[in-house]
């Protein structure tokens, strides 16, 4: 089966969430942090192999960078966002895999998005994306994490697009909502949503890519104990036993004895 197509937004702005593999962390100091950031910037003021400035390749309204995943508010230009996120996701992981000797895949799947067609709801992902260490309890107040973009609603300069959200609403009505918590009731896409399904060409391609494979079937030909990791990994990525039976040829048996 193929993947779902994304859902398109009408305004082009879309609220994205990327996480680590296994929800493990993909920030262990400041350097990463930094680095992160520093790849987002140059999206939006990409250069030339002369150091040439080209257009710009999206506007982030909103970020923020918690330990194991990564909240953006972001608008597509004329460079699609799967462009944009496959350019800062392939940079990043080859900064940690050559920084922490990681061999694997770094995110978990792909990154999830959801449109952002109207401004109450534009305004309430301010909300929650700026209040996700605070949920976290990593921090008591919004204004006390280092590695969201709320310092740069405050006034520093930094990447995210800040006027046109505060020409609309005067900053201490902004800040008053983006302090006062979210409604129990309030619905958006969280790291901790119910994952669905994952198909066949899903389960295929991961662990063809985990394993450097050329066919998922290679799988019988690895050790029993690169098997196994083959095993725990793709029932980590969300496949089924069945589904790992179906497609690798490994046992029922040998599955769910790992």
């Amino acid at each position: 089966m193929p993947r779902k197509s994304r859902e398109n937004s009408g305004t082009g702005i879309y609220h994205v969430m990327l996480r680590g593999i296994n929800r493990q962390n993909i920030f262990y100091d400041i350097y990463d942090y930094e680095c992160f950031l520093d790849l987002l910037r140059r999206q939006i003021n990409p250069t030339d192999d002369n150091n040439k400035y080209l257009p710009s390749r999206c506007t982030v309204y909103a970020y923020c960078l918690m330990p194991n995943h990564v909240h953006l508010l972001i608008r597509e230009k004329d460079d699609s966002l799967a462009t944009v996120m496959k350019s800062i996701g392939v940079g990043y992981a080859w900064h940690y895999n050559n920084k922490y000797q990681h061999l694997g895949p770094v995110f978990q799947d792909r990154f999830r998005s959801e449109p952002v067609n109207d401004e109450n709801y534009f305004v309430l992902l301010l909300r929650y994306i700026h209040q996700n260490p605070v949920k976290a309890g990593l921090v008591s107040e919004v204004d006390e994490y280092i590695w969201s973009s709320w310092r740069e609603y405050e006034g520093f300069l930094g990447i995210c697009s800040t006027q046109p959200v505060i020409s609309r609403m005067p900053f201490e009505d902004l800040k008053a909502l983006v302090f006062e918590p979210l409604p129990k009731t309030a619905v958006v896409l969280d790291i901790d949503n119910e994952r669905r399904r994952k198909t066949d060409e899903e389960v295929s391609e991961y662990i063809i890519s985990s394993f450097g494979l050329r066919h998922v079937q290679d799988v019988l030909l690895l050790t029993k104990e690169r098997q196994k990791d083959v095993i725990r990994l793709a029932r980590d990525f969300g496949a089924s036993i069945r589904q790992i039976e179906r497609l690798t040829g490994i046992s029922f048996s040998i599955i769910c004895r790992n």
